[in-house]
């Protein structure tokens, strides 16, 4: 029953109907589309892909393991020098401020879900998405790789979902890049659960280019 009860708490946890507003932003896919750097099916899965493996799979992934062993063993000082460390590795104030406002959003939710030691974060400026979703992760007894599995999960989908609307891809072109970069996600789990602190950190040009110019586009659809 625990294990069963832990699997729905994920679910709910990586639902895009989560209201925390993910849905409004796209990580500089918005601005890629709209300089032509994706145009189809294929550049999507490029452009994700480099996202999985360059950026989450060695920064967010391994973090948002040591959040949760540190929410685990009650260690807020590790809690906020994990959270602090993966909002120094956002490269500009877009990504920094998505970062704050899911996190800030989620630490509220998580208040009205009985969770009072998310109630210092809803206004801390070092909240992250991560920090939170490892502590419901911790609190509702999830797995950590599992955890791990469904926040890249999360942003996958939340990624496609932008991309359907952006490029615009077809519903179908959006399962089959689900369903291709999903096979992906167990090795970068398990490197993220692996990873040294020494080998966390992880850099793409391309997302920090799209972030600061969509800072600066003058019509946009995403907040990001």
């Amino acid at each position: 029953m625990v294990t069963n009860l832990a699997l729905l708490r994920l679910l709910q946890l990586v639902s895009p109907s989560l209201p925390i507003g993910m849905y409004s932003y796209s990580q500089g896919l918005e601005t890629a589309v709209h300089d032509g750097w994706v145009t189809n099916a294929e550049q999507t899965g490029d452009w994700l892909r480099g996202l999985l493996h360059n950026a989450l799979g060695k920064v967010d992934a391994p973090l948002l393991a040591r959040l949760y062993d540190a929410w685990q063993a009650g260690d807020m000082q590790a809690v906020e020098h994990w959270s602090q460390t993966l909002n120094a590795y956002r490269e500009t104030a877009e990504l920094r401020a998505e970062d704050k406002q899911t996190g800030q959003a989620l630490a509220r939710l998580l208040v009205n879900l009985d969770m009072p030691d998310a109630q210092a974060w809803q206004k801390r400026p070092d909240a992250t998405l991560a920090t939170m979703f490892a502590l419901a992760a911790a609190r509702w007894q999830i797995d950590k790789a599992d955890a791990v599995s469904g926040y890249l999960w999360g942003w996958l989908e939340n990624q496609v979902l932008g991309a359907i609307k952006l490029v615009p891809l077809g519903q179908v072109a959006g399962q089959q890049l689900l369903q291709g970069l999903a096979g992906e996600l167990p090795a970068l789990v398990e490197q993220a659960l692996t990873m040294t602190d020494d080998q966390i950190g992880g850099s793409c040009f391309g997302l920090a280019l799209a972030s600061s110019r969509h800072e600066m586009q003058y019509s946009r659809l995403f907040r990001s």
